[in-house]
């Protein structure tokens, strides 16, 4: 019988994919390799390393079956550069950098990080091997791991500690540092091993901002009292009307009372009666209002653990990181979740102003922009998303709504409308006209507001509902920041472009001009000759001495955080 032939594309096909898979598959690190002569160590480890390397490149940072080098191409890059050479270990002796990076690591809480994020268990078991067994000590391999989990965790150090594990929003601060550049960590590295300087290049590392100084400086503290226990998580809200779902959050929040010794272990719950004594046992214990009842702010407090207090913690510190490394002179700091607003002018606080934030529905946007003009008696144009939502489906049923809450109708040409001879119901998603409020004392926007570039349509401004500022949970308004002390911001504006004057300059007002426009209720538009940069950000914590105050999450920032790059921690 005639032998069958290959047909020639088969062959081709099978050679291209053998071809494939031998670069896939790039020579394994070895298990162990034995070096006799303690002098020829570095010199087989680090063609170890260079073998490793190029097997962890095509194995997403695999070098065994269960250590993965998280920033391989840095890693691969800095040896490439340095002839594959080991830097933390010396003729089977570690370098002291080693132990200096080690000890950092375990100590990472107080820096917000996470020991874990940085082989911190398997270079500990590692060490402890190498350290303890004489025989184990003369394998190349376990010094190759060693070295590229060191350098992998240093790298994995410093990105944490410049810009944080947030993704930056490009809509908020632009960070252009050389951080982001492969170089940096490269010469970081080569600095550290030239100079032994860790402490220094740490410091140099870190952001420089009271904020984060602050909160820093508070941890320690924190650390020492943590309740490191593991607590049962009670979901919420739950279907009151899925018995299921209801029998399952009652059991969840039976556990939680359990655990914080509000009920006893073996009780079983008879009726609610019980239920409601062991919550206010709870409540008491917590120091929050004592109503036994189940509600978000209940299951909030069991939810928040210490652990998840460290995770805000750390996620706060990560925010700062997303700042500019060098502050202006004088610029506005607004606080969200602590609904205050600072001005800084040369590391001192200027002024401190209670504010008021959007709603969680309507929330502030976090964004960094410039003061650019302020307005005496503004006019108020509504935007067109609270018109969609808010008012069209009252004009619906009231052609003069508007009217009497002091808004007005105007076409495109600037002529005000008669409400009453449109067709409302025609609109759904929006109208074709502005809704506009005179300026005055009743204004909604005060008497003064400050007007930076951004693509929300919001701006700092006084207020017409003043009293608001007494209450503790100021997340009310719809999207715009209102300021209690706006005259002195006003006031510290003026000042700065009088201080600031060039020769020859002419300013066209000042402190005096706004206080007699004001007087006369006289509406003015006046540009900022030197704008005062503006940061809107979200810190849920703050260092205040030794304490860290919390506040709430007002807008789930937190929470989404958590989810995203803190879940497991």
């Amino acid at each position: 019988m005639d032998q069958q032939k290959i047909p020639p594309f088969i062959f081709i096909y099978c050679l291209c994919w053998l071809f494939i898979i031998s670069c896939n598959n790039a020579a394994k690190p070895g298990d162990q390799k034995i070096v006799a002569d303690p002098a020829k160590m570095d010199q087989e480890t680090s063609e170890s390393i260079r073998q490793a390397l190029s097997f962890a490149i095509k194995n997403k940072g695999m070098i065994d079956d269960s250590i993965q080098l998280k920033l391989i191409a840095l890693v691969n890059d800095f040896y490439d550069k340095n002839e594959y050479t080991n830097i933390w270990s010396h003729h089977e002796n570690w370098e002291p950098l080693a132990d200096t990076l080690l000890r950092f690591i375990q100590k990472g809480e107080l820096y917000g990080l996470f020991p874990g994020d940085y082989h911190y268990k398997n270079l500990r078991s590692l060490k402890a091997t190498l350290d303890g067994d004489s025989l184990k000590r003369m394998d190349a391999e376990r010094w190759t791991r060693a070295d590229l989990m060191l350098t992998d965790a240093f790298m994995h150090v410093l990105r944490d500690l410049k810009i944080g594990r947030l993704n930056a929003d490009s809509t908020l601060f632009n960070i252009n540092d050389s951080v982001t550049k492969r170089d940096f960590y490269s010469y970081s590295l080569k600095a550290l091993v030239e100079h032994k300087q860790f402490s220094e290049l740490i410091r140099n590392v870190e952001p420089k901002l009271a904020g984060y100084l602050d909160l820093k400086k508070s941890i320690p503290r924190f650390l020492d009292s943590m309740d490191t226990k593991e607590y049962t998580y009670v979901p919420y809200p739950y279907k009151a009307n899925d018995v299921k779902d209801s029998l399952f959050f009652i059991s969840k929040i039976q556990k939680r009372l359990k655990e914080s010794a509000c009920l006893e272990a073996d009780t079983t719950l008879k009726d609610s009666a019980q239920l409601i004594a062991a919550i206010k046992k709870y409540q008491k214990k917590k120091g929050i209002k004592q109503d036994g009842k189940i509600s978000a702010s209940l299951v909030g407090s069991m939810n928040l653990t210490d652990r998840e207090r460290f995770k805000r913690i750390a996620i706060t510190l990560d925010r700062y990181k997303q700042l500019p490394s060098f502050m202006p002179e004088k610029y506005i700091l607004v606080n969200l979740p602590a609904y205050y607003l600072n001005v800084w002018d040369h590391d001192s606080i200027a002024i401190e102003s209670k504010i008021i934030c959007g709603r969680p529905t309507t929330r502030t946007p976090l964004l960094n922009s410039v003061i650019s003009d302020m307005v005496t008696y503004p006019t108020w144009t509504v935007p067109s998303s609270i018109i969609a939502k808010q008012y069209l489906p009252k004009l619906k049923n009231n052609p003069y709504y508007l009217s009497r809450i002091g808004l007005r109708l105007v076409n495109n040409k600037g002529e005000t409308v008669n409400a009453g001879s449109i067709n409302w119901n025609k609109y759904s998603k929006g109208i074709p006209f502005k809704v506009m409020q005179a300026s005055g004392d009743d204004n909604a926007l005060g008497i003064l507001k400050f007007n930076f570039s951004n693509p929300y349509s919001v701006y700092l401004h006084d207020t017409n509902q003043r009293y608001l500022f007494k209450n503790a949970s100021r997340a009310l308004s719809h999207g715009c920041v209102r300021v209690q002390q706006w005259q002195e911001l006003a006031f510290f504006i003026a000042r700065n472009d009088s201080v600031n004057l060039q020769p020859g300059e002419v300013l066209r007002y000042n402190i005096d001009s706004i206080k007699n426009w004001l007087e006369k209720k006289e509406r003015r538009r006046i540009a900022v000759k030197n704008g005062i940069p503006l940061f809107i950000a979200y810190f849920s914590c703050e260092g205040k001495g030794e304490k860290i105050r919390f506040y709430d999450d007002i807008y789930g920032e937190d929470k989404l955080m958590r989810e995203r790059y803190f879940y497991g921690k």
